[in-house]
């Protein structure tokens, strides 16, 4: 079975990323940190003890990575979209048992890479290119170590998410191939002529829109 993990804000630079969410939910997401394989870095806001909104981007920072990054942040066409503004670009879910998981859901991404962020290691699922099935409208499927969350080690600021509607022109394709592994009565699937994404997070100030 798959959980609702993460879902992720891209952006060209990290603060442009941050300022994108403060607007639209009226808080801004603490810090988080780096990850080296990848050459990123991010923001994190917690959703529950066991989910949390990713705001993250190229770090300019580090050393350029061996391999392309994550999320097809390195895609022209992404930092074209990005350039424009931030946006929410995808979605993550969790198992417990990845290499299960990835040998039996169908259109999932492959392989499972080992990623740090500090002291914290995990498995997720990135192709050698950095690409997204249906370009992100398929999640990306990770692996946490055995005990609490990460999320449970937030800062707790009211956020919860209500509403997470995925768009995008094979839909029920998408749906279809997540039937039986992801039971979440706040996903929704639409059909729309080009991905997109609609998130309703609960807030201290009321429920607010993320795309």
């Amino acid at each position: 079975m798959l959980r609702l993990d993460h879902i992720t804000v891209a952006a060209n630079e990290l603060a442009e990323g941050v300022a994108y969410v403060e607007t639209a939910l009226g808080i801004a997401p603490p810090a988080g940190g780096a990850h080296p394989l990848m050459g990123t870095h991010n923001h994190l806001l917690r959703l529950s003890e066991t989910a949390f909104l990713e705001v993250i981007a190229p770090n300019p920072s580090a050393p350029a990575p061996s391999r392309p990054r994550w999320f097809a942040l390195d895609d022209a066409r992404t930092r074209a979209v990005l350039a424009v503004s931030p946006r929410l670009m995808t979605w993550v879910v969790s198992t417990s048992d990845i290499t299960s998981a990835l040998a039996t859901i169908p259109h999932v991404a492959k392989p499972a890479i080992t990623v740090t962020r500090g002291h914290l290691e995990w498995l997720i699922s990135v192709p050698p290119d950095g690409s997204m099935p249906f370009d992100g409208a398929f999640p990306t499927v990770i692996e946490w170590p055995a005990g609490p969350h990460p999320a449970s080690r937030m800062a707790d600021l009211g956020c919860s998410l209500v509403e997470f509607e995925i768009r995008h022109p094979e839909a029920d394709t998408i749906a279809a191939s997540l039937a039986g592994f992801l039971d979440d009565p706040r996903i929704r699937f639409s059909h729309d002529s080009a991905p997109s994404f609609r998130a309703v997070i609960r807030t201290p100030g009321g429920d607010r829109q993320l795309v």
